[in-house]
């Protein structure tokens, strides 16, 4: 699938709230690592992870695609995402963050999504006591470290 087709088509699936059609975007074997999440593998579960776990706390997503680039094997692109929050510490109020998608692609399809976020904003318009903030960036802090890539950073 060509990139602005398939950037469009992700986007969209999730707005609509459409996990089948958003996880047939990836591979039999396809992983999303969702920032907020973690991991979920195969088809069955990405469609879980936006019919179920995305619309669980949220509702009205707006998801858009800017700048992509891509050499046919993976695809970089910066997004601008936003919902309307139903936890409780921010019921009605739309938040949002960006960030960057990195994506490798096999045959067409997704194989792997991973994202780097810049989450604050939306925690402080969520009305997240620093605690929990503090809670869920050592998290992301200690994913960050597990990552091959950070092996001579460590030390």
């Amino acid at each position: 699938m060509e990139t602005s087709a398939l950037l469009k088509a992700f986007c969209s699936a999730v707005e609509r709230r459409d996990g089948k059609s958003f996880a047939n975007l990836f591979t039999e074997d396809g992983v999303y690592h969702d920032v907020f999440y973690g991991a979920f593998s195969g088809r069955e579960r990405i469609a879980e992870l936006i019919d179920d776990w995305f619309y669980r706390t949220a509702h009205e997503f707006r998801w858009d695609m800017h700048r992509p680039v891509s050499d046919g094997r993976m695809l970089y692109t910066y997004y601008t995402f936003s919902y309307v929050s139903k936890l409780p510490e921010a019921q009605g109020r739309r938040v949002g963050f960006e960030g960057v998608s990195m994506m490798s692609l096999r045959d067409g399809k997704i194989a792997e999504y991973r994202e780097v976020a810049n989450v604050g904003p939306a925690f402080v318009e969520l009305g997240f006591p620093p605690e929990r903030t503090a809670k869920i960036l050592a998290k992301e802090g200690a994913h960050l470290k597990k990552q091959p890539e950070w092996k001579r950073h460590a030390g």
